[in-house]
C-alpha cells in the first residue's frame, strides 16, 4: 500500500507539467510571485505591518507558504481519483490510496518551493534564524493537514453537484486569500475586525506559526486547539460523505460531467 501511495504521489507530482522538474520551478516561480507581489504592494501603500520585529520578508512568506499549502492540497485531493475513476478498476487501488497520493504529493511540491526559496534568500539576501523551526514545521503540517480536511469534505459533496461545489471550492480558496490573515497579524488587530477572521482554521495556523517563527511575538487571540478540532470534524464528515458517496457513485456521472 505504501508502495502505491509513493508512486501516486509521483504521478500527481509529475501532473502539472511533462517533466516534473519544470513542474517543480513553476510552483516555485508562483510562491515567488505572489511574495513579490505582496511585498511590493504594501511597500507602496505604505502599510507594512510593524507588529513584529524581525525579518519582513520572513513575515510575507510564513504566510504564504502556508496558504499555498493549505489551498494546493485541498485542491489535489478533491480532485483525487474517486470511486468511477478508471484506475479504481486496478484491484490494489482505492480511494485511501489515491487522497494520500494526492496530499502527499501536494505537501512535496510545497515543501520542495518553500525549502528552495529560503535557501536563495538565506544565502544571497539575508540570514535567515528561526525561533522554534520544529513548531514552525509543525504549522506548516497543520496547514496541510487542514487541506486535506477540507478538500474531503468537497470531494464527497463533488459528485453530486460538481459544478456547484467545484465553484464553492474556489470561492473558498479566494476568500483565504484575505481571511487566511497571511498579511496580518491578530494581536495587532481591532476585536470587531478579529471576529470576521477567527472562524477559519488557517488564520489561526498561520498566526501560531508565527509565534513559533519570531521570538518576538506571542499570539494572544488564536489557538492551535481550534484548527486541530475543525481538521478533526471536517475529516470525519469527509468520511461519511466519502462512503455514502462511494456505494451510490454511477459511471454516468463522469461521462456527464
Amino acid at each position: 500500500m505504501l508502495e502505491l501511495v509513493f508512486h501516486g504521489a509521483v504521478h500527481n507530482v509529475r501532473k502539472s507539467h511533462t517533466s516534473a522538474v519544470i513542474g517543480l520551478v513553476l510552483n516555485v516561480v508562483q510562491s515567488t510571485l505572489m511574495i513579490v507581489g505582496f511585498y511590493l504592494m504594501f511597500t507602496f501603500a505604505g502599510a507594512r505591518p510593524n507588529a513584529i520585529r524581525g525579518d519582513y520578508i520572513l513575515f510575507l512568506m510564513s504566510g504564504v507558504f502556508m496558504f499555498m499549502t493549505h489551498v494546493k492540497t485541498m485542491n489535489s485531493v478533491m480532485k483525487a481519483d474517486g470511486p468511477t475513476s478508471a484506475m479504481m478498476k486496478h484491484a490494489p487501488m482505492n480511494t485511501l490510496i489515491a487522497v494520500s497520493s494526492a496530499a502527499l504529493g501536494a505537501l512535496y511540491i510545497q515543501v520542495f518551493s518553500a525549502a528552495i526559496i529560503l535557501f536563495i534568500y538565506h544565502a544571497v539576501i539575508n540570514p535567515l534564524t528561526f525561533d522554534d523551526p520544529v513548531g514552525t514545521v509543525a504549522m506548516l503540517l497543520l496547514a496541510w493537514a487542514t487541506g486535506i480536511s477540507v478538500g474531503m469534505l468537497f470531494r464527497a459533496a463533488s459528485p453530486w453537484q460538481p459544478r456547484f461545489f467545484g465553484t464553492l471550492a474556489t470561492v473558498y480558496a479566494r476568500i483565504n486569500m484575505i481571511a487566511s490573515g497571511k498579511m496580518f497579524v491578530a494581536n495587532a488587530m481591532p476585536t470587531i475586525v478579529l471576529s470576521f477572521f477567527d472562524w477559519n482554521p488557517l488564520f489561526h495556523t498561520i498566526d501560531q506559526g508565527r509565534g513559533f517563527l519570531f521570538l518576538n511575538y506571542a499570539p494572544r487571540y488564536t489557538s492551535i486547539e481550534y484548527p486541530v478540532y475543525v481538521m478533526l470534524t471536517c475529516v470525519t464528515l469527509g468520511l461519511i460523505g466519502e462512503y455514502y458517496t462511494g456505494k451510490r457513485a454511477s459511471i454516468s456521472w463522469t461521462m456527464g460531467k
